[in-house]
């Protein structure tokens, strides 16, 4: 089986109207923060990122496959000592004009954050990872992502009580429970919404890189060997590099020349027969 992988020069807001509709498998990108970037992306102010942003959620929607997941790295910058709200307006509108579902909430527990001090907060050493769907019903393989028990089961599961030997129903009323003797004799687990990676130390020549475990964890999850991952803001390519490897197809857009024109390091990254540079815009 062939896996193609296009990156694409552009604004993705344009760029993405050429690629058909329900083509995309998985949506995997994090796209430039409010008021950051600016020597590189010009930055994009708070109180306008969700009229700058909804033009291009609504591509993505429509690129997407009923059963694809769109999953957004994002986080609210501090400004004058106080969180910006812009990425929750952002959720809220996206459900509220396109219909978007805001099925899951991921954690990314960056494990080697720099250590430092503010007069009124802790340091960050945690991003977001939103998940949106355009159906209730959409593909996801959770065995996938399964990780080892750990230590705990062998005196957690070693003496039971009754109440774990049947399940045990959720006290608040949501209807959910769990049977704690389903876990008994088994060597892997379903993972939490929380992934505990390090942050990427070697940039890759790009201001924001993530580490290739980011994008690898959702791929495993929401995809297959033969579907198809978009990035629409790819910067230097970790989403295509991670997903060419994994035996997927991708696009990738980027709108600075100078990324989309490290020719020389995504050949590096992917066999040259595997990579089609296209210019979808013209400048490129």
């Amino acid at each position: 089986m062939e896996i193609k992988t296009d990156i694409l020069h552009g604004d993705c807001k344009e760029v993405l109207k050429t690629l058909p509709d329900d083509s995309v498998d998985l949506i995997f990108t994090s796209p430039p923060y409010a008021d950051q970037r600016k020597k590189t992306y010009g930055g994009i102010h708070p109180d306008h990122y969700v009229e700058w942003f909804l033009p291009i959620s609504a591509e993505l929607k429509r690129v997407l496959k009923p059963t694809g997941t769109f999953m957004l790295n994002i986080k609210e910058k501090v400004v004058n000592g106080e969180r910006s709200t812009y990425v929750m307006e952002l959720i809220l509108e996206m459900r509220r004009q396109q219909g978007w579902l805001w099925t899951e909430e991921f954690i990314w527990h960056k494990k080697n954050c720099y250590p430092g001090k503010w007069p009124n907060r802790f340091r960050d050493s945690w991003e977001r990872l939103i998940q949106f769907n355009k159906n209730r019903h959409f593909f996801m393989n959770q065995e996938a992502v399964m990780v080892p028990m750990g230590d705990w089961s062998k005196t957690r599961l070693k003496n039971l009580s009754e109440t774990d030997m049947t399940r045990d129903e959720s006290k608040v009323g949501s209807g959910f429970g769990k049977n704690i003797s389903n876990w008994l004799r088994r060597d892997m687990a379903y993972p939490t919404n929380v992934l505990h990676l390090a942050t990427e130390c070697s940039n890759k020549n790009h201001s924001a890189a993530f580490p290739e475990g980011l994008p690898e964890w959702f791929i495993k999850l929401f995809t297959k060997e033969g579907d198809t991952v978009l990035d629409p803001f790819t910067g230097s390519g970790t989403t295509n590099f991670v997903a060419q490897r994994m035996r997927r197809n991708s696009v990738g857009i980027e709108i600075m020349p100078e990324y989309h024109g490290m020719v020389a390091a995504v050949q590096t990254l992917f066999p040259v027969d595997a990579v089609d540079l296209v210019d979808a815009m013209d400048g490129g």
